[in-house]
């Protein structure tokens, strides 16, 4: 008796350069665990597709025929966002983020790196960027969490899986669990994607910690030696 294979995961892409449109189509037809079942080229037909042709994960570009960021919300009630984006800036990232989008890939990144964003947003994860990664997340977390709480949290927050955390951690996979439990319940949490997404907010709400010049810590500047006057 044959096994039946998993269904494909249903991707939508949305971006207004018809090249790339075509070009990651193509690159997406040779993986079976993928399949694209519609496009788009502007903001306004968003919603419409998705009306008429549900999917799985959303490939999403910021800049359209306009700004696309104020709608991820909504967008993101009805599927699984990714924002693919030519955009180095880890603001842009966070921002993407916040406003609801389950992961962020750069377009100069690989296609198998893309595929692994699909995969793990479908699993219901949250894909972050290296160049998110590589951002600390040092935001205050709430007092009720213990150390051993917020150094999961921000383990889970930069893209880690639970065995991942434990190996890191130097724990078993159960002790990552439960203390992911005790967060749930703490911060009045449902699953790891929304901790994920508090944790990066909270970060992107963090003030920068950059001392003014003129204010205490600022280099004293250098005396000049005082002239003396010609007799």
């Amino acid at each position: 008796m044959k096994v039946a294979s998993p269904m494909p995961i249903r991707v939508a892409i949305a971006d207004d350069h018809a090249l790339f449109r075509q070009g990651l189509r193509s690159l997406l037809a040779l993986r079976a665990e993928v399949a694209v079942v519609a496009e788009t080229d502007r903001v306004d037909g968003l919603h419409p597709m998705l009306r008429h042709t549900p999917c799985d994960v959303l490939l999403l570009d910021l800049q359209m025929d306009r700004n696309s960021l104020p709608d991820i919300g909504a967008l993101a009630v009805q599927t699984k966002v990714i924002v693919v984006t030519a955009s180095e800036r880890a603001e842009d990232a966070l921002a993407a983020i916040r406003a609801g989008a389950s992961g962020v890939v750069l377009k100069r990144f690989a296609i198998e790196t893309l595929v692994d964003a699909v995969r793990t947003v479908a699993d219901g994860h949250v894909w972050v960027a290296p160049a998110l990664r590589a951002t600390e997340l040092d935001a205050p977390l709430p007092e009720p969490l213990t150390p051993r709480e917020r150094e999961i949290v921000r383990h889970v927050a930069l893209g880690l899986r639970n065995a991942e955390v434990a190996a890191r951690l130097a724990i078993s996979e159960d002790t990552v669990k439960t203390h992911l439990n005790k967060v749930f319940q703490k911060l009045g949490l449902r699953d790891r994607v929304q901790l994920t997404l508090y944790a990066l907010r909270r970060r992107g709400s963090t003030p920068s910690c950059r001392r003014r010049p003129g204010r205490r810590g600022a280099r004293p500047r250098p005396s000049r030696a005082r002239r003396r006057p010609r007799r």
